[in-house]
Order: C-alpha cells, then structure tokens, then sequence
C-alpha cells in the first residue's frame, strides 16, 4: 500500500473546481480513490451528486478523462471503454496501461444502474465499480433509495405520526455483487484512508470487474454538523454498522474489528434524520435497529470463519 508520505507527493486527479457541500463525503471519497489509482485512468460516472458537482461548465475538478452518462448506464459505460481500449490495443493503436473506475451513487448502483452493473460484471470486463453510498438520492431531494437504513426519515419516508421513516432494511449491495463470482469485492469508508487506498490498490490489480463500496455521510441527507464528516464514517464503523470487510477469490477477511463495540445510539444520535427514535414511544425502534446491526455482523463473521 503506497505510504501517507507517498500520496501526498501524487497528482491530485480530483481537485478544485467542484461545488459540493461543506463536508461532503462523496467527494473525499473519490480524491482518495484516484490518489490511490494514480496516472492513467479513465472514469465513467452516471448522473447524480458526484456529477452534479463537479462538471458544472466550464469548470471541472477532473483531472483524468471521464465519461458522463445517464443514470442507469455508468457499468455498461465503462464496459464500452473498456472493450474499445482492447480492440485498440490489439491493432497497436494504444501500448500503455489504463486503468477503468465507475463512480455510481447508491441510487445508480443498489437500484437504477443495477442491471447495467450486473451485466457487465457478468461480462468480465476489467473495470473497478465504486459505489459512493451516501444512502439516499441526496441530489434530487433526499429520496429512500434501496441503500437507506431502517427508520430513516427521507423525503419519501418521512417519519411521523402513520411512519417511523423507512420501514424496509437495507439492501446488501456487496453480497449481491460477491455472488456473481468476482474476483475481489469491499467495503470501506472515508475515515479509514489507510484501509481504503489499499483495497482500491488490490481491485485494480486483477484482470476481471471489482466492485467497492463505500460510505460517504452527506451533511445534508443525514442532517449533521460538516465538520463531523469523519467522526460520523469512524463511528459507523466502530458501532458495526458499517463492517469494513473484504472478499477476494472466495475469502472473507473482517479488516477491523472493534476492541469494544459501541452501541448504536451513537451513531444514531449524531444524525437529525434518526432525531425521532429518540423519543420515548420509539424506544423499541432502536432495539430493533441494533438487533439488525448485530445480526448481519455475526453473519458476516461466520462468513469469514466458514471461507478462512
């Protein structure tokens, strides 16, 4: 894994020129992504906040090509690009290495981009998928998407006296792509660099699709403080709702593991769209929520247990 000391001294290949939010998550995520690919990287993103942002003419704040499609396409996209280079390496027209990274939001990933994403990993193209998941469709108006938790107030589920929020839990995007048989699949989070530069160096060494998940809080969604962006990825994964675990070629490895894990409450108390758990009546709510929790990190470690 190339060194703090090492990363600094690279090209940023997202820098100035973007609009985002005070605090944003989604786009730490994506500055550390391309610090860790490095030079020689071509990116296809679909729309939503990460384009929203960052393309606004005639601005950009990519300093790599990219590719901007519509929502439900950034897999097959890159799939394209992908298949192009190949057919232009073979003729001689292309002799260096690129490497091919998908920016999807949940939104273009969990749910409207799934079956472009499902197919091209089907396909075997060599491409890395990054989902950003901030946990809603936070750029069109904070709508639920299939990535938002249990009980989160949303503008499509807003908790009141007939909702407690979202009543469905979330989906299981890293499961779901681990079981087309990729290669190498994870999940990460802002906070933890060191973690997320190196599974972003492992997925784009292999020869197949890798997929990457990883949690980007949204100051404006989740209704906290921006200065908090970090406190609040840290805490996900300290209170186990956000595991940072791998999967590659058929091996399970939980990368932390909590000395103590705190209770869920903290995480929850720190965001104003879980504000209505805390009062008396829904007590059982965040019982519930920490029953969820537990439930998939002791499947998850049978998981590692069963593949080590």
């Amino acid at each position: 894994m190339a060194s703090l000391k090492e990363l600094v001294k690279r090209k940023e290949l997202f820098s100035y020129g973007h609009r985002a939010c005070a605090g944003c998550g989604e786009v730490l995520a994506v500055r550390q992504v391309l610090l860790a690919a490095g030079e020689n990287v071509a990116c296809a993103m679909p729309t939503g906040c990460l384009e929203i942002v960052s393309t606004i003419y005639p601005h950009t704040a990519w300093q790599v090509p990219i590719f901007h499609s519509a929502f439900e396409n950034a897999a097959a996209t890159i799939a394209g690009m992908e298949s192009a280079y190949r057919a232009l390496k073979r003729r001689g027209k292309i002799t260096k290495e690129i490497k091919f990274i998908a920016f999807g939001g949940d939104g273009g990933t969990y749910d409207i981009g799934f079956q472009a994403l499902s197919g091209a990993i089907e396909r075997r193209h060599r491409f890395l998928y990054v989902c950003t998941d901030n946990q809603a469709y936070m750029n069109t108006g904070i709508q639920r998407s299939s990535a938002t938790p249990s009980f989160a107030d949303t503008t499509t589920s807003p908790a009141g006296k007939k909702l407690p929020g979202k009543l469905q839990p979330r989906k299981d995007i890293v499961e779901i792509v681990i079981a087309h048989d990729v290669p190498y699949a994870a999940q990460t989070t802002v906070a933890f660099w060191n973690d997320l530069v190196t599974k972003v160096e492992k997925a784009l060494s292999y020869d197949g699709p890798t997929f990457i998940n990883i949690l980007v809080p949204c100051p404006l969604g989740w209704v906290y403080p921006t200065d908090r962006t970090i406190e609040i990825s840290r805490l996900a994964v300290e209170t186990n709702f956000w595991p940072l675990y791998e999967y590659e070629n058929g091996v399970y490895r939980l990368n932390y593991e909590p000395k103590e894990r705190k209770p869920i409450e903290e995480w929850l108390k720190m965001q104003g769209r879980f504000r209505h758990l805390f009062l008396p009546e829904n007590q059982k709510l965040i019982e519930e929520f920490q029953r969820e929790v537990d439930e998939r990190f002791a499947r998850l470690k049978r998981r590692v247990a069963m593949s080590g």
